[in-house]
C-alpha cells in the first residue's frame, strides 16, 4: 500500500505544479530534494512572487524510522518503527480577492519489533481561506469536495465537512480559521471499507483538487484592488500563522519527528501584519467575512 500511495503523490506533485506554473503564468516552482538523517526524505517544491502566487509550496515526503517518546505517548504504544507519507500543500495568492488554500494527503504505518504492521490508515483533506468572501466561490469549492467524496459514500461529505469545521478552528480566537471543506484522519481499514477503499477515496480527493481552486483563481485574478484591502490580507493571514504554529497537527508532528523545518513552515506566508485589537469597519466587507467565520456554515 506504502509503495502505490508514494508513487500517486509524486504523480500528483507533478500534476499540480504544473498547472500551477501554467496559472501563474510567471513564476516557476524551484525544486529542493531533501534527506532526514534518521530516515527517508521529500521533495520540497517553492514558488515565490508570482504574478498570481506570492508564495506557494507543494511538498512530497516519505519518512521512517524510530517512532519518537513523544509520539508513541500519543499513540499509547512502545518501541514502534513507523513510515509515514503525503503530498501537503498551501498556496498565497498576491490579490486579495483568491483565497488561500492548503491541502494535504497522507499515509502513515506502524510496525512491532518484527516489522509487522500494526496500524495503518490515511488521513488529509483541504480548506479555503478566503480574505473576501464570495459565496458562489463557497459553492463551487464544497459542492467539488461533496462531489469527489459521493463518488465513494454518500455520508463522507457531511461527515469529513463537519470535522473540518471543528479542526480548522482558532479556539483562542474563537472563530474559524476559513471557510472549510474537508478532514480526515485514521481512516482504517473496517468490516465495510478496505484499506483499498480509503486509498481510493484519498486519490480521489487529491484529483478533485485542481478543479476544486483553479476556477475560483482564474474568476479573481484580474479583480483590481486598493492597499487598505491588501492591509486586510495580511492581517488575515496572521490568524492563519497564529493557527498554524499553535494548533496545527501536521506541524506539531513534523517538528517532534525531526522533520525539516524549511519544509515545515514553508506553509507561512510571505508578508503579515499584527495589528493590536484590530477590527473592521462595521457593515463593510471586511466585516461580513468575520461574521461568517464566528459559526460554520452549510453551503450547500
Amino acid at each position: 500500500m506504502k509503495d502505490q500511495f508514494l508513487a500517486y503523490i509524486k504523480n500528483l506533485q507533478d500534476t499540480i505544479t504544473s498547472k500551477l506554473e501554467e496559472v501563474d503564468g510567471k513564476a516557476q516552482f524551484k525544486e529542493d530534494v531533501w534527506t532526514r538523517p534518521e530516515g527517508g526524505g521529500g521533495r520540497t517544491r517553492v514558488i515565490e512572487n508570482g504574478a498570481i502566487f506570492e508564495k506557494g509550496g507543494v511538498n512530497i515526503s516519505a519518512v521512517h524510522g524510530i517512532l519518537p517518546e513523544s509520539m508513541q505517548e500519543y499513540f499509547k504504544v512502545s518501541d514502534c518503527d513507523f513510515f509515514a507519507c503525503g503530498l501537503s500543500l498551501v498556496l498565497h495568492p498576491k490579490n486579495p480577492f483568491i483565497p488561500t488554500i492548503h491541502a494535504n494527503w497522507r499515509y502513515f504505518e506502524m510496525y512491532d519489533n518484527d516489522g509487522k504492521i500494526i496500524s495503518s490508515w490515511f488521513g488529509g483533506g483541504q480548506d479555503l481561506t478566503p480574505y473576501y468572501l464570495f459565496k458562489e466561490d463557497a459553492i463551487h469549492f464544497h459542492q467539488t469536495c461533496k462531489n469527489a467524496c459521493d463518488k465513494h459514500h454518500i455520508d463522507f461529505y457531511p461527515e469529513y465537512k463537519k470535522r473540518c469545521d471543528s479542526y480548522f478552528w482558532n479556539t483562542h480566537r474563537n472563530e474559524a480559521r476559513g471557510i472549510g471543506g474537508l478532514f480526515f484522519d485514521y481512516l482504517k481499514e473496517t468490516d465495510n471499507l478496505s484499506l483499498k477503499d480509503r486509498c481510493d477515496f484519498v486519490m480521489e480527493i487529491g484529483d478533485s483538487f485542481l478543479e476544486s481552486y483553479v476556477p475560483i483563481v482564474e474568476k479573481r485574478k484580474n479583480l483590481a484592488y486598493t492597499k487598505e484591502q491588501k492591509d486586510w490580507q495580511e492581517i488575515r493571514r496572521g490568524r492563519y500563522v497564529e493557527f498554524n504554529l499553535i494548533h496545527d497537527k501536521g506541524t506539531l508532528f513534523g517538528l517532534k519527528t525531526n522533520g525539516r523545518i524549511e519544509s515545515i513552515l514553508m506553509s507561512l506566508p510571505p508578508k503579515v501584519q499584527w495589528r493590536y485589537s484590530y477590527s473592521p469597519k462595521a457593515k463593510s466587507e471586511e466585516e461580513k467575512l468575520i461574521k461568517a467565520l464566528q459559526k460554520p456554515k452549510e453551503w450547500l
